[in-house]
């Protein structure tokens, strides 16, 4: 099979079995979702839909977070991981927006990383998400799932495995692929236990094959 060969059955099993599939983050606006996809870095989106209701509430606007201190967002997301650290960045993102970019979330990578805090995974989810923009983020799932699959051969980095999707996905289904190989891998292409034995890529996955010629 070549890897050509192998996206394409990939894509046609997700199309087929996985029709919706979306950020499971909360969020209702371009500046909430930054705020979110920010706070989801190394933390489970579960954890930070319990934090974001309080904190989009307390800050609805860039304005009104550009206005607050650390200290003060520190308080609203401190179960989240390194709060402190986000904490700080999610006031000065808010700060730049409104000064630069009159509280409007730029619709491009290279804007969106000049942001305190924002690389450009968060940048490209962003884009992804809220402008429908065919860009990939590889987090651990996707950088994971994409070796395991065969889509990708010994990436060194996610950079390099964002180069190879993009190459090989078409541009109109990027958006969605991206959650396909993320939801995959947070609840089937799991990093300590694969479920092997329920996953419907068995026929195209590389490491399944492995495993099953092994004596």
């Amino acid at each position: 099979m070549t890897t050509r060969q192998r996206f394409e059955h990939i894509l046609a099993w997700f199309e087929v079995n996985m029709p919706v599939a979306e950020s499971e983050l909360n969020f209702y606006n371009p500046f909430q979702c930054l705020v979110a996809v920010m706070l989801s870095a190394q933390c489970t989106d579960k954890r930070v839909n319990m934090v974001t209701p309080a904190l989009f509430e307390a800050y609805p606007t860039p304005e009104t977070l550009a206005k607050a201190t650390s200290d003060e967002v520190f308080e609203y997301i401190q179960s989240v991981s390194y709060p402190r650290s986000k904490a700080t960045h999610l006031v000065e993102m808010a700060k730049r927006l409104v000064e630069v970019y009159d509280g409007m979330v730029p619709d491009n990578i290279e804007d969106l990383q000049t942001l305190q805090g924002v690389g450009r995974k968060t940048a490209n989810v962003v884009c992804a998400v809220i402008w429908n923009q065919p860009t990939m983020a590889v987090d651990t799932h996707i950088f994971r799932v994409s070796e395991r699959l065969g889509l990708t051969t010994h990436s060194k980095n996610p950079l390099q495995t964002e180069k190879t999707l993009v190459k090989y996905i078409p541009e109109s289904i990027i958006p969605k692929a991206h959650h396909w190989l993320l939801l995959h891998g947070r609840y089937i292409c799991q990093a300590r236990k694969p479920h092997c034995e329920t996953c419907g890529l068995q026929p195209y996955c590389r490491h399944f094959a492995q495993k099953s010629s092994m004596p």
